[in-house]
């Protein structure tokens, strides 16, 4: 049992989580700031606080989280395919809590945010930002 929570406790695991609050809060921000000042719609809105999100996540990770050393432009479609698989995880948990285990949609939407976020994370750590992209002096 040991060898398995090795194989997932890495020191990128508390920065993962750090850039996913701070994400959020760059996301949600940017939503919230278009729709104030601009007037801007609820999906537009979304969509371009979406698009931000993924590149602020993009860039920490890429460089704190992971520390890689592989460009922005190289890791970009592998980390985009990775938040999509996410993302059609997420919305089918959801969906799945709301529409099958008659979950309050809430709660559904916050119980979405597990299986998003550990797609997300193995998905990053192994396949995007593979060890040889990685710097090798991590605590």
């Amino acid at each position: 049992m040991n060898s398995i929570v090795g194989k997932f406790w890495h020191p990128s695991l508390f920065k993962f989580a750090v850039t996913g609050v701070l994400n959020t809060l760059v996301g949600l921000g940017t939503i919230y700031a278009l729709k104030w000042f601009w007037q801007v719609a609820d999906t537009s809105a979304n969509i371009i606080g979406y698009v931000v999100g993924v590149t602020f996540s993009l860039v920490v990770n890429s460089r704190w989280t992971f520390q890689s050393r592989d460009s922005l432009l190289s890791i970009a479609p592998r980390y985009l395919i990775v938040i999509l698989c996410a993302y059609l995880i997420n919305l089918a948990s959801v969906s799945a809590c709301i529409g099958v285990l008659h979950i309050n949609a809430y709660l559904a939407h916050a119980i979405g945010t597990i299986p998003y976020a550990t797609i997300t994370y193995i998905g990053a750590r192994w396949w995007v930002f593979n060890r040889s992209s990685i710097a090798t002096n991590a605590p």
